[in-house]
C-alpha cells in the first residue's frame, strides 16, 4: 500500500514565498557603492539590514523561510528599505498576516469609482452600485425606476435602511422578511472585513434602535456569502416582475459592488 501523500503547510509555503519575495527584492536594489568585488547581485543582506534597521541573522531567516515572529512595523521598515510599491507593500504584509499600519484609508464612500459608474452606465437592465456601508453611490434610469421609495424619493439611500425602515420596501420586495434576513446576513459578511469604520458601527446601531426585526436578526448571528438568484418585486405600476440578480466587485475598489438585475425568462 503507497504511503499517504504529505498534508500541504500553508503557513510553510506563506513563509517560503514571503522569502522568495524578499530575497528577489534584495537582489533587484543597486548598492550605494559598488566598489569591490561583488559575488551576489544587488544589495547583501546585511547592507538591507542596515538600512531597515533590523539585524541581518533576521533578514536571513526570512529569507530561509524560518518561522519567527515579524512586527508590522519592522515590515514596515523592511518594505520602505526594499523601495516597494504600494501593491509590493501589500503583498509584504498579506504574506506576512500582518496589518500595514501605514495602509492608506479607505476612499471618501461619497465616491464611486470611475468603473463602477461606467458599468452601471453600460447596462439598460437595472443595475446600481454600492460602497462599503451599502449606500447607494450610482444608479442607471432602470434601477431608478424599479426601486420605488429608495432610488427615486429624496431619502437616505442605503440599502438595510430603505429595507428594514421604510414601508415603501415592504410592499415592493415579494417575500419581503425573507429577502430582509437573508440580506442582512449578507452584509454581516461584509462588516467583520469593515469593523474598524466607526461610520458602520454606527449605522448598525442605529437600524437596531430603529428596526425590531433588524436587532433580532442582528442577535441571530447569522452569515451568508452574497450570492445571486431570482429576486421578485411587486411594482406599483409594473405589477409583477422577476430579475435574476448578479453582483461583482471592481478589482480596483474591492469595497464597492456591482448589482445588475437581469430579467427573468
Amino acid at each position: 500500500m503507497p504511503s499517504p501523500l504529505p498534508r500541504p503547510d500553508t503557513a510553510s509555503d506563506r513563509r517560503r514565498l514571503l522569502g522568495d519575495f524578499v530575497r528577489a527584492h534584495r537582489e533587484s536594489l543597486t548598492p550605494e557603492s559598488a566598489a569591490g568585488r561583488r559575488r551576489t547581485p544587488g544589495l547583501r543582506r546585511e547592507e538591507l539590514a542596515a538600512r531597515a534597521g533590523i539585524s541581518s541573522t533576521w533578514c536571513t531567516w526570512i529569507e530561509q523561510g524560518r518561522d519567527v515572529q515579524v512586527s508590522a512595523h519592522a515590515l514596515g521598515r523592511l518594505a520602505n528599505a526594499l523601495a516597494l510599491t504600494r501593491a509590493e507593500r501589500a503583498y509584504l504584509f498579506e504574506l506576512a498576516g500582518r496589518h500595514d499600519p501605514e495602509a492608506p484609508a479607505p476612499a471618501d464612500i461619497a465616491d464611486a469609482p470611475a468603473s463602477l459608474q461606467a458599468a452601471v452606465a453600460a447596462v439598460t437592465h437595472p443595475a446600481y452600485g454600492l460602497d462599503r456601508l451599502w449606500n447607494a453611490c450610482c444608479w442607471n434610469p432602470a434601477a431608478e425606476h424599479l426601486f420605488v421609495g429608495w432610488l427615486t424619493e429624496d431619502c437616505q439611500r442605503n440599502l438595510l435602511r430603505f429595507v428594514f425602515v421604510e414601508p415603501a420596501a415592504r410592499k415592493l420586495v415579494r417575500n419581503w422578511k425573507d429577502r430582509a434576513r437573508r440580506l442582512l446576513a449578507e452584509f454581516r459578511a461584509d462588516y467583520s472585513r469593515g469593523f474598524n469604520d466607526p461610520r458602520l458601527r454606527e449605522m448598525v446601531d442605529s437600524l437596531r434602535r430603529d428596526s425590531a426585526i433588524f436587532d433580532t436578526e442582528w442577535n441571530a448571528q447569522s452569515v451568508l456569502g452574497r450570492e445571486g438568484g431570482l429576486r421578485h418585486f411587486t411594482h406599483p405600476q409594473d405589477g409583477v416582475l422577476s430579475y435574476r440578480q448578479h453582483s461583482y466587485s471592481p478589482a480596483d475598489r474591492p469595497d464597492t459592488k456591482f448589482v445588475l438585475l437581469v430579467p427573468a425568462t
